[in-house]
C-alpha cells in the first residue's frame, strides 16, 4: 500500500497535533480510574451524572417547547420572512440539541459505568489509539508519510469486519438454535398432543368397549327375558284361545239346539197357518163371487140411473141456454137504456151549465131584460123632492 507524501510544513503540523493527542491520551490514562466497583461513592457519582443528564434533558425540552410556542405566536402576529426564517433556524438548532442530548442520555443509560468491562475497553482503545498515533507521528517526522495509520485503519476495519462476521454467525447460530428449539417445542407439543389424543382415543375406546360389554350383557338378558315372556304369552294366548274355542263350541251347540227347537215350532205354526189360510181363501173366494154379483147389479142400476140423469141433464142444459139468451138480451137492453139515460143526464147538465153561463153573461153585460132602463125627468124631480123631504 502506498501512502501520499506530505510536504514538510504539513507533516510538522500534523505531527505536532498527533503529539498533543498522545500527551492528552497519556494523561487521560494516568488520571482515569480503573473502575467504580470498589468505591463507596460509586452509586452517588452515577446518580449525580444521571441527574445532570436529566436536568439538561428537561431544560432542552422546555426550551424546545418555548421556541415552538414563540414560533406559533410569530406566525400569527406577523408575516415577516426574516423573523420566520430566524425562528425556524432556532427551532432546528434546539431540535438538534435535543436529539443529541437524547442520544447521549439513552447511551449513558444503556452503558453501566459501574462495571469494569467499560473501563477496560476504554483503556484498551486509548492504548491502541496512543500507539497508532505515536507510530504515525514518528513516520511523519522521518518519512513525511502516514502509512502506519492507514495500515492500522485497514487492520481495524478487517478486525471489525471479522468480528462483525463472527457476531453475525453467532446471531445466525442463535436464530437457528432458537428456530430449532421452537421446532423442537412444536414437535414436542405435536407429539404430546398426538399422544394425548391417542390416550384419549384409547380411553374412549375402552369406555366404548365397557359400554359394549355392558350393552351386550343387558341385551342378552333382555333378549332372554323377552323370549321367556314371549313363550309365556304364547302359552297364555293358546290357553285362552282353547278356552274361547270351547266356549264358542258350547255356544254354537246351544244355538243349534235353540234353532232346531225354533224350527220345529215355526214349522208347526206355518202348517196351522197354512190350513187357516186355505179356509180363509175358500171363504173369501165365495164372498168374492157374492160381492161381484151384488156389485154387478148395483152397476146395472147405476148405469140406468146415469142414462136417465144424462137425458135430464141435456134437457136442463137446453133450458139453461134459452134462459141465458133471454138474460143476455135483457142485460143488453138495460145497458142501452142506462147509457141513454146517462147521455140525457149529461146533455141536461151541459144545457143547464150553458144556460147558467149565458144568464151570467147577460147579467154581467146587461143584455136583454137585464139591461139598464132610461128614466125620465119626472123621475129625477121626484128624487129631488124625496131628498128634500128627507
Amino acid at each position: 500500500m502506498t501512502s501520499p507524501m506530505l510536504c514538510g510544513v504539513d507533516a510538522i503540523h500534523v505531527a505536532t497535533v498527533l503529539e498533543d493527542c498522545c500527551d492528552q491520551l497519556s494523561i487521560l490514562g494516568r488520571i482515569m480510574p480503573h473502575s467504580f466497583d470498589m468505591r463507596q461513592d460509586a452509586y452517588e457519582i452515577v446518580d449525580n451524572d444521571v441527574s445532570e443528564l436529566l436536568d439538561s434533558q428537561r431544560q432542552l425540552e422546555s426550551r424546545y417547547q418555548s421556541v415552538l410556542a414563540r414560533k406559533m405566536d410569530v406566525r400569527q402576529m406577523t408575516q415577516n420572512t426574516d423573523k420566520l426564517n430566524l425562528i425556524e433556524k432556532e427551532v432546528l438548532k434546539t431540535g438538534g440539541d435535543l436529539k443529541n442530548s437524547t442520544h447521549v442520555f439513552r447511551r449513558s443509560l444503556r452503558q453501566n459505568p459501574l462495571t469494569s468491562d467499560n473501563t477496560a475497553k476504554i483503556q484498551h482503545d486509548r492504548i491502541f489509539l496512543e500507539a497508532v498515533m505515536s507510530e504515525t507521528m514518528g513516520e511523519l517526522i522521518h518519512n513525511r508519510t502516514f502509512l502506519a495509520l492507514l495500515e492500522a485503519v485497514e487492520l481495524e476495519k478487517k478486525r471489525k469486519a471479522s468480528l462483525q462476521n463472527t457476531i453475525q454467525k453467532e446471531e445466525d447460530g442463535r436464530k437457528r438454535v432458537r428456530q430449532l428449539q421452537k421446532q423442537l417445542l412444536d414437535v414436542k407439543k405435536e407429539k404430546e398432543t398426538e399422544v394425548q389424543n391417542r390416550e384419549e382415543m384409547i380411553a374412549h375406546l375402552k369406555d366404548q368397549l365397557q359400554e359394549m360389554k355392558a350393552k351386550t350383557n343387558m341385551e342378552g338378558k333382555y333378549i332372554k327375558k323377552c323370549a321367556e315372556v314371549a313363550v309365556t304369552q304364547t302359552q297364555k294366548r293358546c290357553f285362552l284361545s282353547e278356552q274361547e274355542m270351547k266356549d264358542e263350541t258350547e255356544n254354537l251347540q246351544n244355538q243349534i239346539d235353540k234353532e232346531t227347537r225354533a224350527n220345529s215350532e215355526i214349522e208347526a205354526f206355518l202348517r196351522n197357518h197354512h190350513s187357516n189360510l186355505e179356509k180363509k181363501l175358500d171363504f173369501w173366494q165365495e164372498k168374492y163371487e157374492k160381492d161381484v154379483e151384488a156389485k154387478q147389479h148395483e152397476l146395472d142400476v147405476l148405469k140406468a140411473s146415469k142414462a136417465k140423469d144424462l137425458e135430464r141433464l141435456q134437457e136442463l142444459t137446453k133450458l139453461y141456454k134459452e134462459y141465458e139468451q133471454v138474460v143476455v138480451e135483457d142485460r143488453i137492453e138495460k145497458e142501452k137504456i142506462r147509457r141513454k139515460d146517462e147521455m140525457e143526464a149529461i146533455e141536461l147538465k151541459g144545457a143547464v151549465k150553458v144556460q147558467a153561463w149565458w144568464r151570467g153573461m147577460m147579467v154581467r153585460k146587461g143584455f136583454g131584460p137585464y139591461g139598464k132602463k132610461k128614466k125620465g125627468k119626472k123621475g129625477k124631480k121626484g128624487k129631488k123632492g124625496k131628498k128634500k123631504g128627507k
